[in-house]
């Protein structure tokens, strides 16, 4: 008996071992997601009869997906980007369905996520150095989070300031502190 019972111990070990290694490691997991986010914005853009080329890259441990190329695009960023947002959650939806774990891939559509990253940024370092300049704190308006982490990112490059979030989504927003405040 003993003997039948290592016998399906060592069986067990060994699919364990043979389950381990053809698990996808953190960077093929990231281009699994990309590839099943590419293949749903793909059949979306077919159902809506729109054109656009999609780029699939892997960038800080999270997968990037980019739409460019057609006319009709712009309707799928929406105003100050909030259609690009949902999108980006339903294809965030699409990937976890099929792999199991939440996605953190970010979406990108006809370049407004890039051009909003640098609109952010300057913002981020002319309010930093305006409250370095007055010494006064500034609340900007609320953000999404992905703008809220990119002006937190330009505010801690200036040195004698550093922000914060306060408030509740949807009405969440940056708050820039002089040092000076501490």
């Amino acid at each position: 008996m003993s003997e039948t019972v290592e016998a399906i111990d060592t069986e067990s070990e060994k699919a364990i071992d043979e389950t381990e290694e053809n698990a996808p490691t953190g960077a093929e997991l990231l281009v699994r997601e990309g590839d099943i986010a590419g293949d749903y914005l793909e059949r979306l853009l077919d159902l809506l009869d729109y054109d656009g080329d999609i780029d699939l890259d892997v960038e800080a441990g999270r997968a990037i997906v980019s739409i460019d190329g057609g006319d009709d695009l712009e309707k799928l960023v929406g105003s100050r980007g909030q259609v690009l947002e949902s999108l980006q959650e339903l294809t965030r939806l699409a990937v976890q369905q099929e792999t199991g774990t939440r996605s953190r891939l970010m979406l990108d559509i006809a370049g407004w996520r890039a051009g909003r990253r640098e609109e952010l940024r300057e913002l981020g370092k002319s309010t930093a150095e305006t409250v370095v300049s007055t010494g006064e704190r500034v609340r900007l308006q609320p953000m999404s989070p992905f703008e809220r982490k990119v002006v937190h990112d330009a505010v801690a490059a200036v040195d004698g300031v550093h922000s914060e979030s306060e408030g509740e989504e949807p009405k969440r927003r940056v708050v820039v502190i002089p040092d000076s405040e501490d």
